[in-house]
């Protein structure tokens, strides 16, 4: 395993950089003045400090999206289109830059960076095209004289919290819908990493965004307070949310309190299978796209792989000598290909997972330690050998760099080591069986399947799980309505 070297932020246009909420098309600090401090997880380092606002910040850009909202709604699509357009433009020309910020304050490395703000703003890019075409609805009536017609028609405020792994592409793939629909906002970043949603409001801005309709409430000290109101407002007629499960469930129980309409993209625990009759080198490349993109932090990596007993040498062999390769360091550095973990704790729950698999009768192939001789929250990257369907490692969504590799022998076994899970966010197989790629695929108890791919996420697919991985789905033609009432009329007297 080989460490990068340090490299420092440098933004062509500093402005993009901001430290204040964002309340009624203004630049705000918080009331008392507080602030929280961002750090550099490579490197430890503060890159600045971020108005910590409380509930009455909340409140205030609750309100003014709630009056925001009477004017936008009653824009065309078109209008809408078109400054979503200017969005996107402004993303492309300024992707350096925010690929840097997004770098600096998660750790990712800049190649996955640019990916990642190339991939939210084609969600802005997207929801521009389907702001035009939010179609309603004829149905013949069986009486005289009554016409049947369904519109569309926004919901209203919108709650938009957004998780530290994905800082950019979940503010495009919530936003851009919210704002396509005719709807108005109110974002919680993450206090990890809210310098990316801060950059790209002050875009929105510069694209022509009417002030009050995209509001901004950054907050560490106060993160449950403001998710409570964020939940509870009765102004607030729709919340979206990525994050863990445990969230979801709390944030549901508080929108219940007044049936708002909800979307929760919550935890996830993929299953990533190799059959017998896989391409195992391209089962390899699939699995390192899945496990390790960004330090395997994101909710639809590969958590347990299963690998048929006959193939399970020659798999666990090639993968062990790709991860070897690995650089690991800064993620300005070129030469990095994969960055730190978020912070102290994710270390410990990487390694708590490592250890258990090993005291169950796991050996390390490659990685297995904290990363030494770098300054930030790195762990190297592992492959775990003959892991025990029983350990930890399998029941909790690592969110870590560690593949764990388990032995199985027939098809109906795998399926049901797969979906033994309360989640069901994404799952992967492998397999040149036309017969069982059908039958795997349908067997899944997942929202997505990538069957010989290990990359699924596009804007143009309905993103989303079943079961306690959360309900709803952000992306693709189903996207705008998350954000829409569907409205009956029935015309009568003609």
């Amino acid at each position: 395993m080989t460490y990068a070297t340090v490299a420092k932020l440098q933004l062509k246009d500093a402005s993009l950089l901001k430290h204040q909420g964002f309340i009624g098309g203004q630049w705000v600090d918080a009331k008392d003045k507080a602030v929280f401090k961002v750090l550099n997880p490579a490197t430890q380092e503060e890159l600045g400090a971020v108005a910590d606002m409380g509930v009455e910040e909340a409140k205030r850009a609750i309100d003014i999206a709630g009056e925001a909202f009477k004017t936008w709604s009653k824009t065309t699509g078109r209008e809408r289109h078109d400054i979503l357009l200017k969005l996107y433009k402004l993303m492309q020309d300024n992707a350096e830059d925010l690929a840097m910020i997004l770098t600096a304050e998660n750790g990712k490395t800049i190649t996955e960076a640019r990916g990642e703000n190339a991939y939210s703003a084609s969600f802005v890019e997207w929801f521009a095209e389907e702001a035009i075409r939010t179609y309603g609805q004829t149905i013949p009536s069986a009486m005289i004289g009554l016409r049947n017609v369904v519109v569309k028609q926004p919901v209203g405020v919108c709650s938009l919290l957004t998780p530290w792994n994905f800082p950019s592409a979940m503010i495009g793939r919530k936003l851009a819908p919210a704002l396509a629909a005719g709807c108005t906002a109110v974002i919680k970043p993450p206090s990890e990493t809210p310098y990316s949603t801060l950059a790209l409001v002050e875009l929105a801005k510069r694209a022509g965004v009417p002030d009050g309709v995209i509001n901004v409430v950054p907050t560490e000290v106060h993160l449950k307070d403001v998710g409570k109101e964020l939940c509870e407002n009765k102004t607030v007629k729709k919340i979206s949310f990525t994050g863990s499960t445990p969230v979801a469930k709390l944030l549901m129980s508080q929108a219940a309190t007044s049936l708002k309409k909800v979307s929760f993209e919550a935890g996830g625990n993929a299953p990533f299978i190799v059959f017998d009759d896989a391409d195992i080198e391209a089962a390899v490349e699939g699995a390192i796209a899945s496990k390790f993109r960004a330090s395997g932090q994101t909710c639809v990596c590969a958590n347990r792989i299963y690998v048929h007993s006959s193939v399970y040498a020659d798999f666990a062999s090639r993968l062990a000598q790709k991860v070897d390769g690995f650089k690991i360091g800064n993620g300005m550095d070129k030469e990095t290909t994969h960055g730190p973990l978020i912070h102290e704790k994710a270390i410990e729950k990487v390694q708590r997972h490592v250890d258990d698999a090993v005291s169950k009768g796991a050996s390390i192939l490659v990685g297995g330690k904290r990363a030494e001789g770098l300054p930030g929250f790195f762990y190297e990257p592992t492959v775990l050998a003959d892991v025990d369907p029983r350990a930890q490692v399998t029941d909790e969504e690592t969110f870590g760099p560690v593949a764990a590799l388990i032995k199985f022998e027939t098809e109906e076994e795998v399926i049901r080591l797969a979906n033994d899970t309360d989640v069901g966010l994404a799952g992967y197989f492998f397999s040149r069986d036309v017969g069982r790629v059908w039958r795997v695929a349908e067997a899944l108890q997942v929202g997505m399947v990538g069957a010989n791919t290990g990359m699924i996420s596009q804007p143009v697919i309905p993103f989303g799980g079943v079961k306690e991985s959360g309900l709803g789905r952000e992306g693709g033609p189903h996207g705008i309505d998350e954000y829409m009432n569907t409205k009956f009329i029935a015309f009568g007297g003609l």
